[in-house]
């Protein structure tokens, strides 16, 4: 089922998003990955927002979710129904545009996953941290991968911290995991007891939000 603009859509408690790649070209292991993270969100009860549509570790993770009898959220731009095909037992929100459907899935969600993926991936995963950087939410944001895909990025993230182009407190929200369930584990935690934010400072004036 799709719906176009004006969206009424409910969902059941708290959800995680799942940004990952949409390629059919990556190793099986990354595939195994994704389908892990659909069970593991369902069967824990939470519901799974992601990009729509069903190629890639995208489609393999909202499958294994629906299969697992979880509440299953695709949100996708117009254009790109003309180019994946969407998942018929899935329910999906058609929006105009990329900044719609990040707006959407941002709104939609208590908390990020990030599974491994391109430059898409990277785009949305780098924005939300910004968002949380800007003190524009406290949702937390896990990395996810099992063979270090995500090392390079952290490592970048750390010289950003070394070099003093973001904040030391930013460490704390720097979240990487090896397994779904870890990730699980910390995003609860991270409700719990949300990690403490320092002032958005980028000169000798100090800004509190």
């Amino acid at each position: 089922m799709t719906k176009q603009k004006k969206d009424k859509t409910k969902l059941r408690g708290k959800s995680i998003c799942v940004f990952c790649g949409a390629s059919q070209h990556v190793a099986l292991h990354f595939f195994e990955l994704a389908n892990e993270c659909g069970k593991t969100i369902a069967e824990n009860g939470y519901n799974m927002v992601y990009g729509g549509g069903s190629t890639g570790l995208m489609g393999t993770a909202a499958l294994a979710a629906h299969h697992a009898g979880g509440k299953v959220l695709g949100i996708i731009p117009k254009f790109l129904t003309e180019i994946e095909v969407l998942l018929e037992t899935i329910e999906h929100i058609v929006v105009d545009d990329m900044h719609e459907r990040k707006r959407l899935m941002y709104e939609k969600s208590d908390a990020f996953i990030v599974l491994p993926g391109g430059i898409g991936t990277l785009e949305e995963a780098v924005e939300i941290m910004s968002w949380m950087r800007l003190h524009l939410h406290a949702k937390p944001i896990i990395f996810v991968d099992t063979d270090g895909y995500w090392k390079p990025l952290m490592d970048l993230l750390h010289h950003t911290i070394a070099s003093n182009f973001s904040p030391t407190w930013v460490k704390g929200h720097l979240l990487h995991e090896t397994t779904p369930a870890a990730a699980l584990k910390r995003i609860q935690s991270h409700w719990d007891n949300p990690p403490n934010k320092g002032e958005i400072q980028i000169s000798d004036k100090i800004v509190k939000i």
